[in-house]
């Protein structure tokens, strides 16, 4: 069987210098109108993966995101945004990128064809068999991320991955493969388009149901967030004055107290 890479197929879109800005935009808008139906019919896979994830979680263990270029510094914002969000430990959810912290802004040169170096930089986190690795790549040919799912797999280490090509090597070695196809991209073999996009909208899901399962949200609030700038302390302020009968002072000063709106709430209705 031959495997293709539909990313890379040439797009419908012929001659894009000699389209006026409007037009760019119109058909760039046009393309990206159908991922999230691309995403809904991958959902069944997101939530076999989440399931595992959730145990997992539960169990100890940490998410791991593992990738190359835009698909690891995809897992990186992911991977950073659940502290502020979710007020989870630095460490439980984690995103790591071929090259090091320097690829997260410049590419760097052959990191992604490194087979056994994604194995390396999970030693360095103490990897263990309570932790979930996902690998993430456009493609599916990522040697950095193939590499280290196998090896994963080899220790018993949950693994999944988010790819966009059915039927390549990654979403055959990942014990959790979710692919999502979203077709030819607007320039030919930009994956950070649409795949990028497709990338982002699982990542949220993944994240925030996990998240979710975990009791890390009340109702639809962020009760665990942290309250790290004047905008998340005021939203804080008003989730508590939702929950409970305080004054906007009054609420403040349980929040300075307590520290987050889950305490504060809990404190004030002991």
């Amino acid at each position: 069987m031959t495997f293709t890479k539909t990313t890379e197929q040439s797009s419908k879109y012929e001659h894009l210098e000699k389209m006026s800005v409007h037009e760019l935009l119109t058909n760039i808008n046009n393309e990206d109108k159908t991922v999230p139906n691309a995403v809904e019919k991958a959902l069944p896979q997101i939530e076999a993966l989440v399931a595992q994830t959730v145990a997992n979680l539960k169990l100890g263990g940490r998410i791991f995101y593992i990738g190359a270029g835009t698909s690891g510094r995809l897992g990186v914002v992911d991977a950073s945004e659940c502290p502020p969000t979710f007020g989870v430990p630095f460490d439980l959810v984690n995103g790591i990128i071929a090259g090091g912290d320097t690829a997260i802004r410049r590419a760097v040169e052959n990191a992604e064809d490194n087979a056994t170096q994604a194995w390396i930089d999970l030693q360095a986190h103490d990897i263990n068999k309570n932790d979930i690795v996902i690998g993430i790549a456009a493609s599916g040919t990522t040697p950095y991320v193939i590499g280290g799912l196998e090896t994963c797999n080899e220790n018993n280490i949950a693994t999944g991955c988010i790819t966009c090509n059915e039927g390549s090597p990654l979403a055959l070695t990942a014990k959790f493969p979710v692919v999502v196809v979203v077709g030819p991209e607007f320039v030919t073999g930009s994956s950070r388009m649409k795949a990028g996009t497709a990338q982002k909208l699982v990542l949220n899901m993944i994240s925030t149901a996990s998240m979710i399962q975990l009791g890390k949200v009340k109702g639809n609030k962020m009760v665990d967030m942290q309250l790290s700038n004047s905008k998340l302390v005021d939203r804080g302020v008003k989730m508590i004055m939702g929950e409970i009968p305080v004054s906007y002072e009054e609420a403040s000063e349980l929040l300075k107290k307590y520290g987050s709106v889950r305490n504060a709430v809990d404190n004030y209705n002991k």
